[in-house]
């Protein structure tokens, strides 16, 4: 059984259909990436998986359980997280206390319990050296390290990640790559939507490809990237 399942999902916004007839499963431990032009309706995606947006029309299940019209705070309990493609963490709070706050008031997780927790997440997310450091004086590579710390502090089973590498130098994005592949070795289950395509086949298993609100392609990021289809809608290359 996968871990996240989709069928037949639905979302219009007025006569504009975001999401249409969408498919989609993710096996525990695996990555699936998810690339498409601006408004292909990947956002929206991951709005209706977090808890963000109702769908019109389709079933999503996590672990075998219907999911689809759980409020955010529900699935955040049931093991869903996500990041966002701005960061906004609490400025004035510390990199360290941007987790606490992230551990104990999703998972009700007992604050000694949480206090330990986050110090490895922040050495896996390499921001340990930054503890202390006030979150408003963070880098874009940090603020980006925080953001996906913040989401890992919730303890989930199926991580979410939004443009997490959008706005970042090459070496940046590089050094952000490194830590999503640490991350795989924990066994936690991603979906990373990018537009930066060479980061995200260099993490997972399955590329999915969205055009307005529609799957056009899906399988092995290879087979993905030589379809002809891609090449022309994606990528703007005549087939």
């Amino acid at each position: 059984m996968p871990l996240l399942e989709i069928r037949g999902l639905r979302k219009s916004f007025g006569s504009v259909l975001a999401v249409d007839n969408v498919d989609l499963a993710v096996a525990s431990g695996k990555a699936l990436g998810i690339i498409g032009p601006n408004g292909a309706g990947k956002t929206t995606l991951f709005n209706l998986i977090a808890g963000g947006l109702f769908p019109d029309a389709g079933t999503i299940h996590l672990d075998g359980r219907d999911i689809a019209r759980a409020r955010p705070h529900e699935r955040c309990m049931a093991g869903i997280a996500r990041t966002y493609q701005i960061p906004r963490p609490f400025e004035h709070l510390t990199v360290f206390e941007n987790l606490l706050v992230a551990a104990v008031h999703s998972r009700r997780m007992p604050e000694a319990n949480a206090t330990q927790r986050c110090g490895e997440i922040l050495e896996c997310c390499k921001l340990l050296s930054r503890a202390n450091a006030f979150a408003g004086s963070l880098t874009l590579l940090e603020r980006k390290r925080l953001e996906m710390a913040r989401a890992l502090a919730t303890a989930p089973r199926l991580l979410l990640l939004d443009e997490i590498a959008g706005g970042l130098t090459e070496a940046e994005c590089i050094a952000l790559v490194d830590s999503v592949k640490a991350l795989r070795t924990t066994g936690i289950t991603i979906i990373w939507i990018e537009h930066i395509v060479h980061a995200l086949v260099a993490v997972v298993d399955q590329l999915m490809v969205l055009n307005f609100g529609r799957k056009l392609a899906e399988g092995s990021p290879d087979v993905v990237m030589s379809s002809p289809k891609v090449k022309q809608i994606y990528m703007g290359i005549a087939a």
